[in-house]
């Protein structure tokens, strides 16, 4: 069996907090059912906003300087991408909405992230502070992309409430997307083992 990786992209600027800690539980799940795990947490990260110059549609680089040729390596590696992000005025933050804004370059080079299996997270100040929006943008940015889209099984994907480990409903949504996304990607292996 080849082994398959999941990425676990934070979206917010806030280092050690909610994304980070929902990402972390997520990849826990992912990595006790033998999936490969790696990480990238905005927090950490500089990722200047897309200028639309255009030149990715010429070449698979960005004329940008900064760790977004990392974040590439690491979306075209994954087999899963799971983003957690935080409610900012209704929405995902500035940070996530560059994150996605660069990430045209794949898209551009072959569709680079299409049939990858995708997941959302979302967490906000209140039981209903626009997770399930955040989370709907979110997987707007991966149909985009051409990605297979998952939910927590029964709904649109991890939605919680700060702090997230008072929130024992909210994380039990994000564990079930974290399972779901492994379910949808050993489905994927098992049908490219038999074939």
């Amino acid at each position: 069996m080849i082994s398959m990786k999941i990425l676990g992209i934070s979206g917010s600027p806030r280092k050690g907090q909610n994304c980070e800690k929902m990402i972390v539980a997520a990849l826990e799940i992912a990595k006790e059912r033998g999936f490969e795990t790696d990480t990238v947490f905005l927090s950490k990260e500089k990722i200047a906003p897309c200028k639309v110059c255009g030149a990715c549609i010429e070449k698979a680089s960005c004329v940008i300087e900064d760790n977004m040729e990392e974040v590439y390596e690491k979306m075209r590696a994954a087999d899963g991408i799971i983003v957690a992000s935080p409610v900012y005025m209704g929405n995902y933050p500035a940070q996530l909405k560059a994150l996605f804004d660069r990430s045209v370059l794949l898209r551009r080079n072959k569709f680079a992230l299409k049939n990858k299996v995708g997941a959302a997270l979302s967490v906000g100040g209140s039981r209903n502070g626009g997770q399930e929006k955040t989370v709907q943008s979110i997987q707007d940015w991966m149909h985009i992309h051409g990605m297979i889209v998952v939910g927590d099984n029964s709904h649109f994907g991890g939605i919680t409430w700060n702090p997230v480990e008072e929130d024992s409903i909210g994380m039990q949504t994000v564990s079930e997307t974290a399972k779901k996304i492994c379910e949808v990607l050993e489905l994927i292996q098992n049908n490219r083992d038999k074939d």
